[in-house]
């Protein structure tokens, strides 16, 4: 086993139309306005951008996101990813129960050199992390959907 090979999937319920989710999904230079753990997001062109990341674990992580795919009809989105982290991740959309489902994916492995130092010991505390940072990432969109703003969450 590769221990600094990761795979994710979150599924979120959200109580908004999917062109609506989409619509906020894919201006991901907004991201920080509402998921805290987004740190900063910067365009390099129209399918590039570089964005540091923070959750709970006091560390930044570091990404170049290039866009792989963007399909309005299909809802959706997929990016490459290098840096700190190096493989994709997508947001699949889906209409459900008058609402939309969210699905996110990510295979990624970890190129920060502490991380993969700690591979091992730190694993449980990697996910752990990232469970939280997609928590807090559900509630805050679902505030920004319904135009409120999380509490403590940036504008």
């Amino acid at each position: 086993m590769n221990w600094c090979r990761y795979r994710f999937r979150s599924v979120w319920d959200l109580r908004a139309a999917p062109g609506a989710v989409y619509a906020a999904l894919e201006r991901v230079e907004e991201y920080p306005r509402w998921w805290r753990e987004v740190r900063e997001v910067t365009p390099v062109d129209d399918r590039t951008g570089t964005a540091r990341l923070r959750s709970l674990v006091p560390y930044d992580l570091f990404v170049t996101a290039r866009e792989r795919r963007r399909d309005p009809v299909a809802l959706v989105l997929e990016v490459e990813l290098r840096g700190d982290l190096e493989g994709w991740a997508r947001w699949t959309l889906l209409a459900h129960r008058g609402g939309t489902r969210a699905v996110y994916e990510q295979e990624v492995e970890v190129r920060k050199p502490l991380m993969r130092r700690l591979a091992v010991p730190g694993r449980a505390v990697f996910r752990a992390n990232h469970a939280l940072m997609m928590r807090s990432g559900r509630r805050g969109l679902r505030h920004h959907l319904g135009k409120g703003n999380p509490r403590g969450a940036r504008r």
